[in-house]
């Protein structure tokens, strides 16, 4: 919630004038529970989704990064009030875990998908194919830099920001 990459995503979407919320998993920092390998944490999202359609009653454009956009597409596409997408740093092979993204496959929303040239979690071809197999409209963009954007966060923000002007002049 408070590392560099989330924060520039937050300021990208602020930018445009949305509410962000940002907010831990169970277990991590000092909220309550404990992690329960992305099955509980998928109902985190899905909380924090009700509350933004509860409290703001608008279109959702879910962002999340690493674990939280692997956890966050799964509840995202699934919701109806969330009309687009954006994964950062989509971790592929991560910590001994293989993550299944096949669920993509049925998710027709606009999607980005933005990753380090050099993203230890997120290998290019392995990434190529999870975004080969979602469905359209998707795009993969690889900005500079590892995992965490290192010195070039302001890339992987602009590429946010041209994407979502892109987005919205389509409406």
């Amino acid at each position: 919630m408070h590392n560099k990459v989330v924060f520039h995503a937050m300021k990208a979407l602020h930018s445009f004038g949305f509410p962000v919320l940002r907010f831990n998993f169970r277990g991590t920092g000092l909220s309550a529970g404990k992690h329960d390998e992305g099955r509980g944490e998928i109902a985190d999202v899905q909380a924090a989704l009700a509350w933004l359609r509860q409290e703001f009653m608008l279109p959702i454009i879910f962002a999340g990064f690493s674990f939280g956009a692997a956890t966050g597409l799964r509840a995202a596409c699934a919701d109806p009030a969330v009309s687009a997408l954006i994964s950062i740093g989509t971790p592929v092979e991560a910590d001994g875990r293989a993550y299944s993204f096949s669920f993509l496959g049925d998710c027709a929303k606009p999607k980005l998908f933005v990753s380090g040239d050099h993203d230890q979690y997120g290998p290019h071809k392995a990434l190529e194919n999870v975004v080969a197999q979602a469905a359209a409209p998707k795009e993969l963009v690889f900005v500079p830099g590892d995992h965490f954007f290192a010195g070039h966060l302001t890339e992987m923000r602009l590429t946010l920001e041209s994407w979502l002007h892109e987005l919205l002049d389509r409406r």
